[in-house]
């Protein structure tokens, strides 16, 4: 486990205290690792699964069918 000393102003630390009371936590390393895994899931390009690859590649595959109108086509006014 790695451990730092961070700098905080006030109005991070109030919001820091927020995040913790609102969800539950013990103290603020705990919050602070909150807000990195929410930021992981939000923020950072996730990985593709390997089930969801092998799909795509086999639909890539698949003959498609060229259309002239979309309206037309799919009976749209």
């Amino acid at each position: 486990m790695v451990q730092a000393i961070i700098k905080l102003g006030e109005h991070e630390d109030r919001v820091l205290n927020v995040i913790k009371a609102k969800h539950g936590l013990k103290n603020k390393s705990d919050a602070i690792n909150f807000i990195l895994s929410k930021y992981e899931e939000e923020l950072l390009e996730p990985e593709l699964r390997p089930e969801f690859v092998k799909k795509m590649m086999t639909r890539q595959q698949e003959p498609t069918t060229k259309i002239n109108d979309f309206r037309k086509h799919f009976g749209i006014k």
